[in-house]
């Protein structure tokens, strides 16, 4: 379903933002001048049998072991690509909205993205960015929320370690 037609029938204000195609959060963060903190990436996890939709900053890494637990599950991975592609079948690949209900999942969100008051993300496409408060996400979303995210060390940081 295309998420603006999903949250137009829920009367949910957001903007519509286009911009050239980005195939990561941290892209359409940069895209669209926004702090990549504020921009919310989507990661399909699979979680024992199911799978199911983290929710979290562009700058930040899952951590597996804490999402597992907060699941109450067993294992926990990172979904393949192609299951990414077979349970989002209407998104453009690398554009995961961060709407698990609008695909039988259920959706855990960072609680660090509920800091702000807007989030952005991406539709279904990824020349399409969607701009929204988080309190109306979480009204349409009704995600659990807690703290499973880790901060991403910036790419120069990790270089100077290394050498």
């Amino acid at each position: 379903m295309c998420i603006s037609d999903f949250l137009q029938s829920r009367s949910v204000r957001f903007e519509l933002l286009l911009h050239r195609p980005a195939h990561s959060a941290t892209h359409l963060a940069g895209s669209l001048h926004l702090p990549g903190r504020s921009v919310a990436k989507a990661v399909l996890v699979r979680a024992d049998d199911r799978f199911a939709l983290a929710v979290l900053p562009a700058t930040h890494r899952v951590d597996p072991d804490r999402l597992a637990e907060i699941l109450n599950v067993g294992s926990l991975r990172i979904a393949t690509e192609d299951e990414v592609e077979s349970v989002f079948a209407d998104c453009e690949p690398g554009a995961l909205p961060p709407f698990g209900q609008l695909y039988g999942l259920q959706t855990v969100v960072d609680a660090s993205l509920s800091g702000g008051s807007d989030i952005a993300f991406m539709g279904n496409t990824r020349h399409e960015g969607v701009r929204m408060r988080f309190r109306d996400y979480e009204a349409v979303e009704s995600p659990i929320k807690a703290r499973f995210a880790s901060p991403i060390a910036p790419r120069r940081l990790r270089n100077r370690k290394a050498g």
